[in-house]
């Protein structure tokens, strides 16, 4: 079927086929499509404009209100600032004032105090005068009885010291040789510290041994006057044990005829004159009437191997005698310890007659020896207990 279109020129109807028409109605149809579609995207464009603009308003809008409110809230934090800087002002004036009072009261109590003090010093003074009297002479009668107390610790230190050495050098012999008849000399009796005689296990008497000690600075005269004793009682050996040896002997040695030896070394010493002496005295009693090996002991006791042994017996127990050090030290020690106690009487002498001074003031008798702050420094060796001998022989060590 044929449409038919006029020409809008000419006039004429002009015959179109189905086909033709179907591709005009097509063209029209994407011409009205496409022109719908550019409607459609204005109309978007228009729509997203407004949105944007609306949405530029409501941001601006939420802008402000923040921004007002941010005001809002400095506003408030600085009213809360100026309210704590207020309350902080006054909490400090607060505690200054309480801290003013605090002073005055403590002052006003420190001059309750001292008045009280004043007065109850002025009341002491006016009513123990005669117990003040009575505490110098009490004051007076303990620095005199302090006197005398050092005077005798003084004296009787070095003595003291000498008889300690004499009754440890008797409690190691009579220690180490229960055999043996160990007798001390008394004292003012004359003669040497200790006498040991020797006996064998078979019960035989061998010989005499005879000992002396000595703490102080070495003399010669020693072996003259141990000699002596040695000839009077007619002794095998003479042994000398001293804590300062001569320079030629640092241990143990033998000079004109005497044993010396230190006083760590003194067991080793006994042990090798014990033996000498036991030997000998078998030796004597199994050549009794034999001249001819006489010669045989004699070069025996003066021979190299007599000598070894002797110094070999010495070193095996010098080791044993570091106990017996350990002792002495804690008896120095403990000297020490006590002329500390008798210092610390010193001073609270010292410091009482302070106190008593000046509690009374000038009507306080003088006492001479507590004038001077440094008497107890100038005083003399013979007058210091801190001088004694003890304490040297701790320095020398």
């Amino acid at each position: 079927m044929l449409n038919t279109v006029k020409c809008p020129k000419c006039g004429q109807e002009v015959e179109i086929s189905e086909a033709l028409t179907h591709q005009i109605e097509e063209q029209v149809v994407a011409s009205e499509k496409e022109k719908h579609q550019a409607e459609l995207q204005e109309l978007e464009k228009k729509l997203s404009k407004k949105a944007q603009i609306k949405a530029e308003e409501d941001f601006r809008l939420q802008f402000k209100q923040q921004q007002d409110e941010l005001v809002e809230q400095k506003e408030r934090n600085q009213k809360l600032i100026d309210q704590l800087t207020e309350l902080t002002k006054t909490i400090r004036e607060l505690k200054q004032k309480d801290e003013e009072r605090q002073l005055e009261m403590e002052k006003k109590l420190a001059e309750t105090q001292e008045n009280i003090r004043q007065e109850a010093l002025k009341r002491s003074a006016e009513e123990h005068q005669l117990k003040d009297a009575e505490k110098d002479k009490k004051l007076q009668d303990a620095q005199i009885m302090i006197e005398e107390l050092k005077r005798k610790v003084q004296q009787g230190s070095q003595q003291t010291q000498g008889e300690v050495l004499e009754l440890e050098l008797e409690q190691i012999l009579t220690s180490e040789f229960p055999n043996d008849k160990i007798t001390p000399v008394s004292k003012g009796v004359r003669g040497a510290d200790v006498v040991q005689e020797v006996w064998d296990r078979n019960g035989n008497r061998c010989g005499t041994i005879l000992w002396e000690s000595k703490n102080a600075r070495w003399t010669n005269d020693w072996l003259e006057k141990l000699k002596e004793d040695q000839r009077r009682i007619k002794a095998d050996d003479a042994a000398l044990v001293s804590e300062n040896l001569t320079d030629d002997i640092h241990s143990a040695g033998y000079k004109d005829g005497v044993w010396i030896c230190h006083r760590r070394t003194v067991l080793g010493l006994a042990y090798g004159l014990r033996g000498k002496i036991i030997d000998g005295f078998h030796i004597r009693r199994s050549l009794a009437g034999k001249d001819e090996k006489k010669e045989i002991l004699y070069n025996y006791l003066t021979g190299v191997e007599f000598r070894q042994r002797i110094e070999a017996i010495i070193n095996a127990f010098t080791g044993m005698q570091e106990e017996i050090e350990k002792e002495r030290r804690w008896f120095q020690s403990k000297w020490a310890r006590q002329e500390r106690h008798l210092r610390n009487v010193l001073d609270h002498t010292h410091g009482m007659h302070g106190d008593l001074q000046a509690i009374v003031g000038n009507t306080l008798p003088e006492i001479k020896s507590l004038q001077s702050p440094t008497a107890s420094i100038t005083e003399t060796p013979q007058d210091s207990v801190l001088d004694s001998p003890q304490t040297t022989l701790l320095d020398n060590e």
